[in-house]
């Protein structure tokens, strides 16, 4: 989960350890996010502040499809159906909670409006130039709602009570033939384990033909604990790094990490019709799920263990070893897999099993390594933290007058 931050300007925006940290996403460990001080910002400059459009080469992705005809489930908090960025691409919510917010309060929808914008935003406006552009902006969004946002006041009931929700939602939306399952949350904390009920569901949705993808966690700074479901064996586990390519300090890094995806100073949509900047492995993850509807639109016959293998084999900046806990195989390049999947022959299109399983402490000791470096040269990954986001408000959209809290109020998801 990946809480918002408000960016101001390319060069203007504060500093991020002014902020408060915040989780964006989590299914029994809750996370927060923080609104900083509401800056002015045109809303030109929304688009202009997605560096990630540009650093995971969206254009060359787009010469071939946009994600048409694939349909990518948000395992979250819920959609905002009615967001301008977002209208037209929502499929009907199926909610596992039963009870909670609901539209029009503030604990409604936060941190899956804002996943579901990283992943098939279309912007809005006149030729859709405002707004948030997603990965794969022709996309359709499942919403399954799994988890309350932290300052709903029905979250303790629905953690105790609705603790088999993820699972349940994980199975629905394979049943509903999703093409991708988007989990933007997690439970990375001290006591965090496989639950034999969530595993048999993200396995029972590989076996379906559905891609999972998830945070790998955000306690890259709190000891880098297991982060579930994202060490489930076949899950794409994705990590953050920044604009300069250099690992996210809060990315858990673990033996699981696939690949790494902007997941820092990242613009959000919000319910509220604000745009926000926020940082976390929960948009790493949003990121990746996006670039896996461009990869499966263009090649819809591949297996989620294809997908996989292809995320890692086209990854670019990839780690010396070719593969660390901090960034996985390297920063993920959909156009590249998009490409090497149309030199696959007929037999390498076989379905694949997943070999391997991996719960416990995992093969490789965590390093305290900080490489960084430029996207032009091999850079440090960024393992990424499920949940975390800092959000500042970038700009106020004109669609509705401002409804809800005030700028500084806190909220988790």
């Amino acid at each position: 989960m990946t809480p918002p931050t408000n960016p101001e300007s390319k060069g203007s925006r504060p500093h991020r350890g002014t902020g408060l940290r915040a989780g964006l996403l989590s299914v029994s460990l809750a996370g927060s996010l923080a609104l900083l001080p509401a800056t002015a910002a045109h809303a030109d400059s929304i688009r202009e502040q997605q560096w990630a459009l540009d650093a995971m080469h969206t254009q060359d992705a787009w010469r071939t499809t946009k994600g048409d005809g694939i349909t990518v489930a948000v395992l979250d908090t819920g959609v905002d159906d009615e967001h301008p960025d977002l209208t037209g691409n929502v499929l009907p919510t199926k909610d596992m909670v039963g009870f909670g917010a609901s539209r029009g309060d503030r604990a409604w929808a936060r941190h899956g409006t804002a996943m579901a914008g990283i992943i098939a935003g279309h912007g809005h406006g006149a030729g859709n130039d405002a707004g948030v552009l997603g990965i794969a902006p022709e996309a359709r969004i499942l919403p399954v709602r799994v988890i309350l946002e932290d300052r709903d006041p029905a979250r303790a009931k629905a953690r105790s009570t609705r603790g088999n929700a993820l699972a349940e939602g994980i199975r629905w939306a394979a049943d509903q033939g999703a093409d991708v399952i988007n989990l933007s949350l997690g439970d990375d904390s001290k006591s965090a384990h496989p639950e034999p009920s969530e595993d048999s569901a993200v396995q029972y949705a590989l076996k379906k033909g559905s891609v999972v993808v998830a945070s790998a966690g955000n306690g890259g700074e709190k000891g880098d604990h297991i982060s579930y479901p994202a060490a489930y064996p076949g899950v794409i586990a994705v990590t953050a790094v920044d604009e300069d390519g250099i690992r996210a300090s809060f990315s858990t890094r673990r033996w699981y990490a696939t690949v790494s995806a902007p997941g820092d100073d990242v613009v959000i949509a919000d319910p509220d019709r604000k745009y926000y900047e926020g940082w976390g492995t929960s948009a790493a993850a949003a990121f990746v799920s996006g670039a896996v509807a461009l990869i499966k639109a263009a090649h819809p016959n591949l297996t989620p263990a294809q997908v996989k293998r292809l995320l890692e084999d086209t990854a670019r900046n990839a780690p010396n070893s070719g593969h660390d806990d901090s960034r996985g195989f390297g920063f993920v390049d959909p156009a590249a897999a998009i490409t090497a999947a149309g030199k696959l022959k007929p037999e390498d299109l076989r379905a694949a099993a997943y070999g391997r399983k991996y719960f416990g402490s995992g093969p490789d000791p965590v390093k305290d390594d900080e490489e960084t470096s430029g996207w032009a040269a091999p850079a440090a990954g960024g393992l990424g933290v499920v949940l975390l986001v800092t959000a500042v408000v970038l700009w106020r959209g004109r669609s509705r007058p401002e409804e809800f809290g005030e700028p500084d109020d806190e909220y988790a998801v």
